[in-house]
């Protein structure tokens, strides 16, 4: 972000190059420096100058705070050594939204930071830094108070960590009871949700710890808690979770369900131990950020209506393929709910079940007692079924199972995981599913994948070298009528420079000729070619797409699609 900071101020002529570069080896020098700060001190910028300068390109307010007065009660929200660590302070709160003044809107660490210590929404104001620090000194006490709170914990802590080989699980469970763990374990979950987060990782190493969310398909690394501190929040999360908290040797998977603020979130938990401790990913399942509607998803025209077509046949089966997180279930879940009347009989089977629908059936898969994919369909096809979901076809008794539904009266909907839509056809085939089965059954396979969006609050044009277009195959005629976006940064995206995400598709309706392939045992080389004969965008197609309707970056096209899509 100081590179980021320093070629804006040049770019407005308020330093040179050569300033820049001494400033940076003299924050090199000293870490802990904002780079603002070095210039003022090297005499290279006002500070005035340059507080005006970021409220302009940040779009922020700025403040004088040399006669401000500060409330107690807005004070106290934010530890005294996170306030002096970001040069930072809290200065009103309305509702569940707080105002920070800081010196340095470009470091959206801090806004993070506040958000994860007070689960409030941030707003930022620019105030400058010598105004901050003597604020600072008049408002907290020297004392580092957050460092106070979490040595007490580490001490505690500690006396468990070296009865490892011997744990007194009691007493484990009971500090992890305490007030604190709870405090912290509560504050991690509650500032993913914040965030917008889908897992939250929290990872065990030999020196250190780390929390990290996945936001958009992409992780941070968010926050280090001691490492002494390790056993108390798996503890506490193993308590929530309704764990064995005594074991810690084998895999374990749970469940948490939490109420915040008016919504209730499930949180599917996984435990693995790992060589220096139990590493948890929380996958976030929040059903207010689910979106059943099928407009909504991110199709282009004609595969909107080649996949609408397809669910709403009769008979035959659809399959949805990608990697995990690529967004399948929601495009399964918008499915059926355009599906779900009370004419027809719904029945779908998961593992796990991650969103209740109404009017539909759902069954959570138990292999361990014997309920796997295949069971849950035997027994659905004596349940006078219309359409049946299978959460994912693994083996050839599942793809046998589903694909005789499928040719017996019944919509089967399901997923792979292949990396596009012709490769689909070949995994079937290598399960020992007979080509003329896969041909006389599947009616659509659906290839998808989820892009970034950018941030409207901070999205500014770009431009791209005409050869990096060129690559993409967008032509000069296209060049002079499409702008291109980036996003620059901001509060509101936490400086990803995205917000949201977006599913690109590769729809392949499977047509008469396409069946005859199957049955001669074409490889997928050749039904990739056959496809893209017929018009149908690949999944790079459909990216530079979104690419170039300003939705996305160059770089998040790149980064989801592979270059053998052109």
């Amino acid at each position: 972000m100081a590179k980021l900071l320093g070629q804006l101020l040049i770019n407005s002529g308020l330093i040179t190059e050569k300033q820049l570069e001494t400033a940076l080896k003299s924050q090199k020098e000293n870490p802990g420096d904002k780079l603002g700060s070095v210039l003022i001190r090297l005499d290279f910028l006002d500070e005035q100058k340059l507080v005006n300068f970021l409220g302009k390109q940040f779009n922020l307010p700025t403040i004088d705070l040399s006669n401000f007065e500060i409330d107690n009660q807005i004070k106290d929200l934010i530890p005294g050594d996170t306030a002096r660590k970001h040069s930072l302070i809290p200065i009103d709160k309305f509702g569940n939204v707080l105002t920070v003044a800081v010196s340095d809107p470009s470091d959206f660490n801090a806004v993070q930071d506040i958000r994860f210590i007070t689960n409030c929404e941030v707003e930022v104001i620019i105030a400058p830094e010598s105004q901050i620090l003597e604020t600072l000194d008049k408002y907290y006490e020297k004392e580092n108070e957050l460092t106070e709170v979490l040595d007490n914990l580490e001490e505690t802590a500690m006396e468990v960590i070296e009865e490892a080989d011997d744990v007194d699980v009691g007493k484990l469970e009971t500090l992890s009871e305490d007030a604190p763990i709870i405090k912290l374990v509560n504050n991690i979950i509650t500032a993913a949700i914040h965030r917008g987060a889908s897992d939250i990782h929290i990872e065990p190493y030999e020196k250190m710890m780390r929390i990290r969310y996945r936001v958009d398909g992409v992780l941070f690394e968010e926050y280090k808690p001691p490492l002494k501190l390790k056993d108390l929040i798996t503890t506490r999360l193993k308590i929530m979770a309704r764990l064995d908290i005594a074991e810690r040797r084998i895999p374990q998977d749970g469940r948490i369900k939490i109420k915040l603020k008016r919504k209730e979130v499930d949180l599917r938990v996984s435990i693995l131990p790992c060589i220096h401790g139990e590493k948890i990913v929380m996958r976030i399942l929040d059903k207010g950020n689910l979106s059943l509607d099928l407009t909504k998803l991110g199709f282009e025209t004609k595969p909107y209506e080649d996949f609408n077509k397809a669910i709403h046949t009769p008979w035959g089966m659809l399959l949805v393929t990608g990697p995990t997180g690529s967004g399948k279930t929601t495009t399964l879940y918008s499915a059926l709910s355009t599906l779900n009347k009370t004419t027809e009989n719904i029945m779908t089977s998961e593992d796990p079940v991650e969103y209740n629908l109404k009017g539909i059936n759902q069954v959570q898969i138990n292999a361990d007692v014997g309920l796997t994919f295949a069971a849950a369909l035997r027994a659905f096809l004596r349940q006078d079924p219309d359409i049946i979901m299978v959460g994912e076809i693994r083996d050839y008794e599942t793809a046998e199972i589903a694909i005789k539904a499928a040719l017996t009266g019944h919509l089967v909907l399901s997923t792979l995981h292949t990396n596009d839509a012709p490769a689909t056809i070949s995994r079937l085939s290598n399960m020992g599913v007979e080509p003329f089965m896969i041909a006389s059954s599947v009616v659509l396979i659906l290839a998808q994948r989820l892009v970034r969006k950018i941030c409207e609050k901070c999205k500014a044009p770009v431009k791209i070298p005409r050869k990096e277009l060129g690559k993409l195959h967008i032509t000069e005629e296209e060049i002079k009528n499409l702008t291109f976006y980036e996003g620059a940064g901001c509060t509101f995206c936490d400086g990803s420079g995205y917000k949201g995400r977006i599913a690109i598709y590769e729809v392949f309706p499977i047509y008469e000729d396409t069946k005859e392939l199957i049955i001669n045992g074409e490889p997928a080389t050749v039904m990739k070619r056959h496809m893209m004969s017929k018009g149908i965008a690949t999944l790079r197609i459909s990216a530079v797409n979104k690419f170039k309707q300003g939705v996305t970056t160059l770089s998040e096209v790149y980064r989801v699609t592979a270059a053998d899509e052109d």
